[in-house]
C-alpha cells in the first residue's frame, strides 16, 4: 500500500535543483538548551562512526532563527546540519585538504543538497577552512551522541525544493489525499524555496526508508531526515 500511495511522485514535471543550503524545519517541539560557549571533546574517546564526504556552510538568512533542536541559531557558534545524526550530538570536523578542524554540535537538519553530508556554521566553517572554498571535503567524527545512531528516533522523508509554492502545495495535497497514514506538510525556507516533509506512520524509520527505496520525483530530491 506504501508503494502504491506514493507512486504520484513520478511523472510530476521537470526536477528542480535544490538552492538552498538548510530548509528550517515547520516543527520544532524540544525544549531549547544552553549554548556552551565553547565544544569541548571527551579525552581518549574513540569516534563511534566515521563518515567522509563534502562539508558546506549556511550563515545571515538563517541566523537568529530557530534550529531543529529548539535553539535559536548562531552563525558564530560552533555548531552544523546534519540530516541523520542525532540532535546535539558532538561531532569532529576535520578539512582533508587542509588537515583543519573543529568541534561542533549538530543542531540543525541539512544539508538538503545532493551529494553534501554537513552544513558548518559561518565560525566552524571558518576554523576548518571551508568559509573561503564554499564547500570542502571532510572527515566526520562522531564523539558523543544523546541516543543511538542506529536504533530508535523519529524519521520523515523530506522533498524538495520548489521554486514555486503553488508546486509544493500541488503535491501536498495529492499526497494528503492519497496517502492518509501520513502527516504532510509544505513549508517555505529564509531564501524563497519550498518543501514538502512526509511523516509516516509513526515516524518510523523502516517505513521512512522504503518512500526512499520505491519511489522517485521529477519536481525534486528526496532526503530521509531524522526529527529528533
Amino acid at each position: 500500500m506504501l508503494a502504491a500511495a506514493l507512486l504520484l511522485l513520478t511523472g510530476c514535471g521537470e526536477k528542480k535543483r535544490a538552492r538552498v543550503v538548510v530548509p528550517p524545519p515547520p516543527e520544532v517541539s524540544p525544549q531549547p538548551q544552553p549554548q556552551p560557549e565553547e565544544t569541548e571533546a571527551p579525552p581518549n574517546t574513540p569516534p563511534i562512526l566515521v563518515e567522509t564526504g563534502l562539508a558546506s556552510w549556511y550563515g545571515p538568512p538563517y541566523h537568529n532563527r530557530r534550529g531543529a533542536n529548539g535553539e535559536v541559531y548562531d552563525m558564530n557558534a560552533m555548531t552544523a546540519a546534519h540530516r541523520t545524526l542525532p540532535l546535539n550530538s558532538l561531532v569532529r570536523v576535520t578539512n582533508l585538504a587542509t588537515k583543519q578542524s573543529a568541534l561542533v554540535r549538530i543542531t540543525d537538519r541539512g544539508p538538503f543538497v545532493e551529494g553534501r553530508v554537513i552544513d558548518l556554521s559561518l565560525a566552524a566553517a571558518k576554523e576548518t577552512g571551508v568559509w573561503r572554498a564554499g564547500t570542502a571535503r571532510v572527515r566526520l567524527e562522531v564523539l558523543e551522541a544523546p541516543s543511538p545512531l542506529e536504533k530508535g528516533g523519529r524519521w520523515c522523508v523530506q522533498i524538495g525544493a520548489f521554486s514555486e509554492e503553488e508546486e509544493a502545495q500541488k503535491l501536498k495535497d495529492r499526497l494528503a489525499r492519497r496517502y492518509r497514514t501520513a502527516r504532510v506538510l509544505a513549508f517555505g525556507s529564509p531564501v524563497g524555496d519550498y518543501w514538502v516533509r512526509v511523516r509516516v506512520l509513526g515516524d518510523d524509520r523502516r517505513r521512512a526508508e522504503e518512500v526512499l527505496k520505491e519511489n522517485t520525483t521529477l519536481e525534486g530530491t528526496m532526503f530521509l531526515v531524522r526529527l529528533d
